[in-house]
């Protein structure tokens, strides 16, 4: 079955990608577009130790004196709060003019106007000069045991070389460069690169088919990759040069690729070709860092959904940056000295804001982790943390729950007195996985930081922390929104729900500093998919041989189970029986011919030649026009 979604308030609507959870409770997810949430009081816990880092900046202002006035605070006066912040935790070129110049309906987003500043002075530079020796990374390569450390200086002079690199090979502010590597110190430095620079990185997940990287690749009109030999990952040798060459092959705008050697393997290298090491040799330690307004472009970030190709989210310098850093470092209670240890892949949002740029721009110790939970035994993450004496985890609810059925032995075999919070992020967090979270992992002494957010609002939005001191954490629920958001529950006809039990739409009223700014090269598309109400839910329905319902009967049973399984909110406007639908070679659903179907648009299919089956489309279009007559009389 697809269906279009239904998008229901202009403002920005947080529906894709993580799971859908309501700041005040949360029942469930509908098709990443729709949310089954409710305002009512959960179970919950004992009451958990609370140590929150208070921000002091704000310590001055006679009418904050709590959490909440903070809160509150940050709402009524966001320019104040957020322009506050900006100047206290950023190193600036050139003070901003304006903190923020927005308008939700027309999905334009700025921020710090007019201000000057560089990703990687904040994120490298200021820290390797006031302390050098300090670890930046810790690589946590794929056998247990082997990790490597780098120093903030050791990364500075990464940085600096590695831009060099790119910028005697004609890589200039605003090129868009491609990054298709394992997690690890290359990869990072390679991101603060291209910050350093002013080019744009578009971190691909070293795992996505040639096919996928070259979509990315042609999109963004990237002229540079940065891949390696190959990775390694479970025990298991990645070819990621071979990916890359393929990809290469389907594009037509790289002329470089820089290869880094991972494992050393005999690679072909072809004309366009470069060995990463030997090109980064001849560039100085030393390079001076790019000039960049607040609103250039940090970086794009690919996200697919059900809707199209994918869509490349753009994040700015300034905004992007100061909300990873806010977040990182009061969503966890972030303390100078401690190490973090956010598992997730760079190529995701999460390795983005919580493995590099939030950690690094407070000055942490972050933990690159190359490897899979379950190598070489379902241990690998406790010992991890009693072997680097890890202070916080950030992972994701799949994972836990596999180690949760590997059992408790695991966990209890390693030394974990070191862990202070334990994160969640990606999906729904359930009861039984969260309480083995707190009670095996932590020992009922870590608080759970469950956080909902997406690739489209930069960082966390919602979660149990920071809060006012000893107030309590109910499990498998975000609960609490973060500074500056202010989230709401829109209904059908627009209307905001504000009564102790509802369902709704979950919105965002205000915009905030980390909020994507459009999708590369396509503002009207970014337009349309965030801040404009969708005309309906139109299902195509492919059923299987030999049922004899009836069509109409059929159609009234599924909608009221929506109904009674989500909501009426949730229910299809229309339920089309199709003979078929609309699929590539490669098996996927060419979404866009069934948009154009149920929008009554059958001039505007574009090309179908590459579908298996084209005759489909005309059975569709005779079925869609016979129900649209149906309609009328």
């Amino acid at each position: 079955m697809a269906l279009t979604g239904r998008l229901q308030a202009k403002v920005w609507s947080v529906h894709r990608g993580f799971s859908l959870k309501s700041a005040l409770g949360v029942t469930s997810m509908h098709d990443r577009k729709l949310s089954k949430l409710r305002l009512t009081t959960c179970f919950s816990t004992s009451s958990q130790n609370v140590s929150t880092t208070p921000m002091a900046e704000f310590e001055n202002e006679p009418n904050i004196h709590t959490h909440a006035d903070l809160y509150q605070f940050s709402l009524q006066n966001p320019d104040r709060f957020w322009g506050t912040l900006a100047r206290s935790r950023l190193n600036w070129f050139k003070d901003f003019s304006k903190v923020s110049d927005c308008d939700m309906k027309k999905g334009r987003f700025r921020w710090f106007l007019d201000g000057k500043l560089n990703v990687a002075v904040n994120c490298v530079h200021r820290h390797a000069e006031k302390n050098g020796d300090k670890i930046a990374l810790i690589w946590e390569k794929d056998e247990p045991g082997t990790q490597e450390y780098v120093t903030y200086r050791q990364l500075q002079v990464m940085v600096n070389k590695l831009s060099n690199m790119l910028r005697s090979h004609g890589v200039k502010k605003g090129d868009r460069v491609a990054i298709y590597l394992p997690k690890s110190p290359i990869a990072v430095a390679s991101m603060l690169a291209c910050a350093h620079i002013g080019a744009i990185h578009s971190v691909v997940f070293a795992g996505f088919s040639a096919e996928a990287l070259a979509g990315r690749i042609m999109d963004a009109k990237a002229e540079t990759v940065i891949t390696a030999d190959q990775g390694l990952r479970g025990g298991k040798k990645i070819e990621l040069k071979k990916t890359v060459d393929t990809a290469v092959s389907l594009s037509d705008c790289v002329k470089r690729v820089f290869v880094y050697q991972r494992t050393g393997a005999d690679v072909p290298m072809g004309k366009l070709d470069l060995r990463l090491e030997k090109e980064m040799e001849k560039e100085s330690s030393e390079c001076k860092p790019e000039v960049l307004d607040s609103e250039d472009i940090l970086f794009m970030l690919y996200t697919s959904g059900s809707t199209g190709k994918p869509k490349g989210i753009t994040h700015s310098q300034a905004g992007y940056l100061l909300y990873a850093n806010v977040t990182m470092k009061h969503v966890f209670d972030y303390k100078d000295g401690e190490i973090f240890g956010c598992v997730a892949d760079v190529g995701w949002i999460t390795g983005h804001s919580y493995v590099v740029y939030g950690p690094l721009s407070n000055g942490a110790t972050t933990v690159l982790f190359e490897s899979t939970p379950l190598y070489p035994d379902p241990g690998r993450y406790w010992e991890m943390v009693q072997r680097l004496r890890l202070n916080h985890i950030y992972l994701a609810p799949t994972s836990l729950r596999m180690l949760l059925k590997a059992g408790d032995s695991w966990v209890k075999k390693y030394d974990r007195s070191s862990l202070r919070k334990l994160g969640c992020v990606g999906e729904p967090l359930n009861h039984e996985a969260w309480e083995w979270y707190y009670h095996v992992v932590g020992d009922g002494r870590c608080d759970i930081i469950d956080t909902w957010w997406q690739t489209e609002t930069g960082g966390i939005c919602i979660t149990p922390r920071p809060s006012s001191p000893g107030a309590e954490i109910k499990p498998a629920m975000p609960m609490r929104p973060f500074f500056g958001i202010e989230p709401v529950l829109m209904e059908q006809n627009l209307q905001e729900l504000k009564s102790g039990d509802a369902k709704g739409a979950l919105c965002i009223r205000k915009p905030w500093p980390g909020i994507a700014r459009t999708i590369y090269g396509d503002h009207k598309r970014f337009i349309d998919t965030y801040f404009k109400t969708y005309p309906g839910i139109y299902a195509y329905i492919v059923l299987r041989d030999g049922v004899t319902i009836p069509e109409n009967q059929l159609s009234d049973e599924l909608k009221q189970l929506v109904k009674s399984k989500i909501s009426s909110f949730a229910q299809p406007d229309f339920i089309m029986f199709a003979p078929g639908l609309p699929k590539t070679r490669s098996g996927k659903i060419m979404r866009r011919v069934l948009r154009k179907i149920a929008a009554n648009k059958p001039d505007e299919l574009g090309d179908v030649s590459t579908l298996v089956d084209p005759s489909v489309v005309d059975l569709l279009l005779k079925k869609h026009q016979e129900a649209v007559e149906a309609k009328k009389t």
